[in-house]
């Protein structure tokens, strides 16, 4: 699965969670997760590659008391937001399969 597929999958769950999501150019500042008030707000810079903002998006999630134990997402994202982002990076653009 690639990066950009991977964060618009990592919004999505984010705001079906309660998060308010917020793509912003942020000009490589800290994004994350914060509450403001009784709002959850997720900050995602788009000054970033598309692997830093997904790194940023999973583990705002990954630490969010907000994420159940049980929530549905694809195979690759339940992966990423158990164990965290690879080492290696994940592909941003889209090649054909052969």
């Amino acid at each position: 699965m690639h990066a950009v597929d991977l964060i618009s999958e990592a919004q999505q769950l984010a705001e079906s969670i309660g998060f308010e999501v917020r793509r912003e150019w942020l000009g490589e500042r800290v994004g994350g997760a914060c509450r403001l008030g009784t709002r959850w707000v997720l900050f995602s810079d788009l000054s970033l590659s598309a692997n830093e903002q997904l790194e940023q998006i999973v583990n705002a999630l990954r630490s969010s008391p907000l994420l159940p134990a049980n929530f549905q997402a694809s195979t690759h994202l339940q992966r990423l937001l158990q164990y965290g982002m690879p080492d290696d990076t994940l592909s941003v653009a889209k090649t054909p399969s052969r």
